[in-house]
């Protein structure tokens, strides 16, 4: 669906996820989409579950949001409003305007962290789509000029019309760190419209679950160690009931002059993140809430981020490089949750 991911995103799910190790049966529905994949685990579903139906439903949802958030289809509201030269309002559908709304609310509360009209400085610092980009950091004089297309503040929605509207024509908008977890929080909303009590649902590494695991705990959930060119696991969370995404820069980089460059870069200076935060997961209510701040907390940074997210009163786990190796860094809420 997206065609640039701005933030690596890499969980994986272990132990209680797999039917192997435990006793009620799972039922999963796996599949692509939006450049990625999803997995839906249904912990033993009623017999009377029609299991196409809901396949069906599933398909079709992913289908509408692709329809209305994809950068890959030409024809998508996105790529209509990314190509449009208007700077009127342009009618959407209610859909698309809300999600809009809520990705500028948390642009807001994050003070431009997250901010998903970043795309062309992402393209200008080669993490875009061309994959040949020449990688060598622009000029000052680029980023500046680049820059000025760039800001939320260039981008308004009004749900009650509903219609968006740009204020430069060459804004360019790129919902990768919202849509997936907006989609996993729509699969879960028809999920439980189903009565359907222990489930989890990822997508691209955004995941919600409710109830409990095959093995009547609740679910437990792999966070990978930061390293460039291995996987492996860093710790093991216990979580129901929540939503869950984490955001990292330790896959997508590139060297130049000595340094190292980030593809996480923070619109608000036109640059590659420098500090010393590799990874940072967040938990939450809400999968697309979750995604919006893990990759504005990864901007942050590991003094700024857990300050704003401590007075947030945010879930939130950071892994900080240091000269050891990585070292953890943990919310208040985040401890409550494990420990509760």
């Amino acid at each position: 669906m997206i065609a640039r991911t701005l933030i690596v995103v890499i969980v994986v799910t272990l132990g209680a996820c797999d039917a192997r190790h435990t006793d009620a049966p799972i039922h999963e529905l796996t599949g692509q989409t939006m450049g990625t994949t999803f997995s839906i685990k249904l912990v033993a579903p009623d017999e009377k579950l029609n299991k196409n139906l809901l396949a069906n439903r599933v398909t079709d949802i992913l289908a509408r949001i692709n329809g209305r958030m994809s950068t890959w289809q030409p024809d998508s509201e996105l790529s209509l409003l990314n190509a449009s030269a208007s700077t009127e309002w342009i009618e959407s559908s209610i859909e698309f305007c809300a999600v809009i709304d809520a990705a500028l609310a948390a642009s807001r509360r994050t003070d431009g962290a997250f901010d998903i009209t970043v795309g062309p400085l992402v393209n200008l610092w080669g993490f875009g789509p061309n994959k040949n980009a020449t990688r060598e950091p622009p000029t000052d004089e680029l980023i500046l000029t680049t820059g000025e297309r760039v800001g939320y503040g260039k981008l308004q929605a009004d749900c009650d019309i509903p219609a968006v509207r740009k204020s430069r024509p060459d804004v360019y908008v790129d919902l990768s760190a919202y849509a997936k977890g907006y989609a996993v929080d729509q699969i879960a909303g028809e999920l439980d419209e189903l009565g359907l009590a222990n489930y989890l649902v990822e997508i691209g590494g955004e995941l919600r679950m409710r109830g409990h695991s095959a093995s009547k705990d609740d679910w437990a959930i792999a966070i990978e160690k930061p390293a460039d060119f291995e996987r492996t696991v860093q710790v093991i969370i216990h979580l129901t009931d929540r939503a869950m995404a984490t955001s990292g820069d330790y896959r997508n980089f590139f060297e130049a002059g000595g340094a190292r460059f980030s593809h996480t870069i923070d619109a608000r200076t036109g640059k590659p993140v420098a500090h010393r935060a590799a990874a940072v997961t967040v938990v939450s209510e809400s999968a697309a809430l979750a995604d919006a701040l893990a990759t504005a907390l990864l901007v942050l940074g590991p003094e700024e981020g857990f300050s704003f997210a401590e007075d947030e009163r945010i879930a939130a786990y950071f892994l900080l490089r240091n000269e050891s190796g990585i070292e953890e860094k943990m919310t208040s809420t985040f401890v409550a949750l494990q420990t509760s």
